[in-house]
């Protein structure tokens, strides 16, 4: 049963002595979290039972533009002077490095096409540099990477990048656990070298989260957007929507727009977020 058709179920009851509270579960076991569950309730109960489905879509997709991002949520930033220093991070499983390739794919095809160079920061982790490197020999992209200190690597790459008169750099910084306040420092330290390296740099801040794990998501965008400014987010592991309403609850808890769902394994799964649409598939057939 759709979302939708449960939540109306709940509200044409006879007996409204627990209609909120069987509500505000429906929306709560979804992943939607309590802050937008509450909105939600508080717009939906207002509103006859022919205009449900739509108040309820209304009311989802306002909530996740609560931060539009002043033009194509696809559109990646370019640098005025080339390159153009993209971070892409985020915790370790959440599908980080496939997603720089599904990045780097797509500034390929744009326009006349982008030029790329993957930086491998991501020195914590064993396998990590590997990984990238793999994708970048899958997509003829030249990757710098070393051992140790990451925001040397990313100085390392933005240097040839522009010796190589390539347009984009895309950084994969180290998959770190939004609770070691260690790993949130070492990625502010990327963010100052690059700036200091390359005049308006890092021209995105991209934030991963995996979209199944529920209110952690809210709790790592928290602290992220706490470390570093974020000028987008990408959600991953959405082929279904069981546990969508993370999304939503995300964008409540912390207003940074959503530029990308990531919705396969393929190159190509990797989806402009549109909020009304999402928000019909979110609601059901």
């Amino acid at each position: 049963m759709a979302l939708w058709q449960k939540l109306a179920r709940v509200f044409g009851r006879r007996d409204p002595g627990s209609v909120r509270e069987d509500a505000e579960r429906i929306l709560l076991e979804a992943d939607f979290g309590v802050a937008a569950t509450e909105e939600i309730l508080e717009q939906v109960a207002r509103v006859s039972d022919g205009e449900f489905r739509a108040a309820l879509e209304r009311t989802i997709a306002r909530i996740l533009t609560a931060a539009p991002p002043g033009g194509d949520p696809g559109g990646l930033a370019r640098a005025a002077r080339p390159p153009a220093v993209m971070l892409v991070f985020g915790v370790n499983g959440v599908g980080k490095t496939t997603t720089i390739a599904k990045l780097a794919h797509r500034l390929a095809r744009e326009g006349e096409g982008r030029s790329v160079l993957f930086a491998a920061a991501d020195t914590f982790r064993a396998g990590a540099a590997e990984q990238l490197r793999i994708w970048a020999d899958r997509l003829g992209v030249p990757c710098v990477g070393g051992r140790g200190d990451p925001a040397a690597v990313a100085f390392d790459a933005v240097a040839a990048a522009r010796v190589r008169g390539l347009d984009t750099v895309l950084v994969d910084t180290a998959g770190r656990l939004h609770t070691e306040d260690q790993l949130l420092e070492e990625l502010k330290k990327v963010a100052r070298v690059v700036a200091k390296q390359q005049p308006g740099a890092p021209h995105e801040s991209l934030l991963v989260l995996d979209g199944t794990v529920g209110q952690n998501a809210v709790h790592q965008a928290k602290a992220f957007a706490a470390a570093i400014p974020l000028t987008g987010l990408i959600v991953t592991k959405l082929d279904g929507t069981a546990k969508g309403g993370s999304v939503v609850a995300v964008e409540r808890a912390v207003p940074v727009p959503i530029r990308f769902l990531g919705t396969g394994e393929g190159l190509d799964d990797l989806e402009v977020f549109d909020a009304a649409r999402y928000a019909r598939r979110l609601v059901g057939d």
